[in-house]
């Protein structure tokens, strides 16, 4: 099977809100049309950085229905957003989410077993979903909410030997163990996908394919940048992971909300409201840190053009 999964960034998508807390759709639909200008490769919609836990599924077909649509094939588009516990209840999630035209329906690592679960029960279930639902492609996102389930070499050739999966996104945040993820996927139809900012550049150093990370809703274009020239412009490149590994410090700060602030500043008519986050409590010393990243990210790529 061929893979559709396009090197390069894939921002984790943010999900816009009215100020009362629904889904925003044209803000939405701004949003969709941003990251495209901003010249990313592909969207990762319904995504942890979406919210989906936060999400009815009605949302989350509907999110997804949307950044289809609004993509119309500008950028292909994968998502998530099977958070149920059980097997079955995640099937139907993921047979309504497919059916809107995604390129990939993304697992969440963590869902297929609980935390104190072997291996085994995790290939299993798996299993029962790849039979399941025969014709659907899927990625893997190692999402660390509500726990952080790691793929090791051995479950990654698993998934391999179905030829179903075509995405990782890899969240190990390890260079060592990035490059023994490569060497197993070397060859095959699954591409890794880095989160990580300070380790992207080595990563793709490696064969990584490229990024998807929650910084590439600051600023996907450096993320783009560095993705299509690192390999003919090494001594910028340089440059450019020093800083987006350095600015991706701001993480943990207020995150959904502060990169909404960042996207606000952007003129993208979005709300700092979000449903895991009170966005009245982005403080002013941490907007002042977005607006510093914001000024200091667009005079980088000024000097990149």
């Amino acid at each position: 099977m061929g893979n559709t999964i396009a090197n390069g960034v894939w921002p984790t998508m943010l999900t816009p809100f009215t100020e009362n807390n629904q889904l925003d759709e044209p803000a939405l639909e701004r949003l969709v049309d941003w990251y495209i200008e901003q010249g990313v490769h592909g969207l990762f919609a319904v995504c942890n950085s979406s919210e989906m836990f936060k999400l009815s599924l009605d949302e989350r077909v509907k999110a997804t229905r949307i950044v289809v649509r609004q993509a119309s094939g500008r950028v292909p588009v994968i998502a998530s957003g099977h958070i149920s516990d059980s097997i079955e209840d995640q099937i139907e999630e993921i047979k309504q989410i497919w059916a809107e035209g995604i390129e990939a329906f993304v697992m969440l690592s963590n869902r297929l077993a609980a935390e104190h679960e072997s291996d085994e029960v995790w290939k299993a279930n798996a299993e029962r979903i790849l039979q399941a639902i025969p014709d659907v492609k899927f990625g893997i996102y190692e999402c660390p909410y509500p726990y952080k389930r790691l793929m090791n070499p051995a479950l990654l050739e698993w998934c391999i030997s179905t030829g179903r999966f075509l995405f990782l996104k890899d969240t190990c945040c390890d260079i060592v163990e990035i490059k023994a993820r490569l060497e197993v996927l070397k060859g095959t139809g699954l591409k890794l996908f880095n989160a990580n900012s300070a380790t992207l550049l080595e990563s793709l150093k490696l064969g990584a394919s490229g990024f998807s990370g929650i910084m590439a809703n600051h600023h996907p274009n450096l993320y783009v940048w560095l993705a299509e020239n690192w390999n003919t412009q090494p001594e910028k490149a340089e440059q450019v992971q020093d800083y987006v590994g350095l600015a991706s410090g701001i993480e943990g700060q207020y995150y959904p909300v502060d990169a909404k602030y960042n996207i606000q500043l952007s003129g993208v008519p979005i709300t700092l409201t979000t449903r895991v986050k009170d966005g009245a409590g982005l403080q002013p010393h941490q907007r002042t840190l977005v607006e510093q990243l914001k000024r200091y990210s667009d005079r980088l790529m000024a000097e990149l053009k």
